[in-house]
């Protein structure tokens, strides 16, 4: 097991950010980590880092305690803290040389690291002169020198551009084929791009754990339509797979179907045959997206 969490628990004054908090992650996942601004993902990062110390529980990274082996445990992560922490009159390859040293990593590893990175032809540039994207890509590079097991990233794809997100997130599945990675992010189009699973926190609590896949699996979706006049609900359930039939607004409906098969041209039929007239219909997916804003809807702050 990669990263295990048992109970943590951590407290800044009054307030309390982590709240009995565990998973696990495997070996050779990528783990997406939600949340509302402020729920916690950076405190259990920095955790799990050994920057902070919980008040309660127990995290363990590559069987390392980040509470007694610290040392252990840095040694075998790389991590991306959210605000990229560089020398900007650093050239990257000097930059990536300072950092080689201190891991004691052989020279020849920086060139793999600026190679697999894509910043061989930046390499020889000053840190301050590159963009946004390429920052990130030197910060992810050096959270990759000493070539550890496990990537902690927060926030890596801040503040890029389109061109620049593509590149970062091919990047990132590459790397991740051969590491465990876990990945925070406000972005839900970043999580369905590039993670197997996520887990969403609201609140210092642990409120969701999904595999991706089981997601987009879910037999379940909602049709909304708008008629020509209002219809009783029970009406409407007399529909195939009807799980809940609910009057948002006027004469507009929201039906849930407990079936992954596309309801929207039996809606339609059904209509035309009880002399309906359809003036919208469409369909949402119970996606990600969906998924977080259920569960975090009273914390939402962005």
């Amino acid at each position: 097991m990669s990263i295990v969490v048992n109970h943590i628990s951590k407290k800044f004054g009054a307030q309390k950010a982590l709240d009995n908090i565990s998973f696990e992650i495997h070996k050779g996942e990528i783990v997406g980590f939600l949340g509302p601004n402020g729920a916690g993902k950076s405190t259990l990062m920095k955790i799990l880092t050994t920057y902070y110390m919980a008040d309660t529980g127990e995290a363990l990274v590559n069987g390392f305690d980040v509470k007694t082996q610290k040392k252990k445990v840095q040694e075998s992560i790389g991590y991306l803290p959210e605000h990229n922490p560089l020398y900007l009159e650093m050239y990257v390859k000097e930059y990536l040389t300072f950092n080689a040293e201190v891991y004691k990593v052989p020279k020849d590893r920086i060139v793999e690291v600026i190679e697999q990175t894509g910043l061989t032809v930046e390499a020889h540039k000053k840190i301050g002169q590159l963009s946004k994207g390429y920052r990130q890509r030197v910060g992810l590079a050096a959270a990759m020198l000493h070539n550890p097991d496990v990537l902690i990233l927060d926030e890596p794809t801040t503040g890029l551009d389109p061109n620049q997100l593509l590149e970062i997130r091919k990047l990132i599945r590459t790397v991740g084929k051969e590491k465990t990675i876990l990945l925070s992010t406000h972005i839900m189009k970043e999580v369905e791009a590039v993670c197997d699973r996520v887990l969403i926190i609201s609140k210092g609590q642990l409120v969701a754990d999904r595999k991706l896949a089981d997601l987009r699996e879910e037999a379940e979706q909602i049709i909304e339509v708008e008629f020509d006049y209002r219809v009783e609900e029970a009406f409407l359930n007399q529909l195939p797979h009807v799980g809940h039939v609910k009057n948002t607004v006027g004469f507009v409906y929201e039906i849930t179907f407990t079936t992954a098969k596309d309801m929207r041209p039996i809606v339609f039929d059904f209509a035309h045959d009880n002399q309906l007239k359809t003036l919208q219909l469409s369909r949402k997916n119970k996606n990600l997206e969906s998924l977080f804003a259920e569960l975090t809807s009273a914390t939402i702050t962005d």
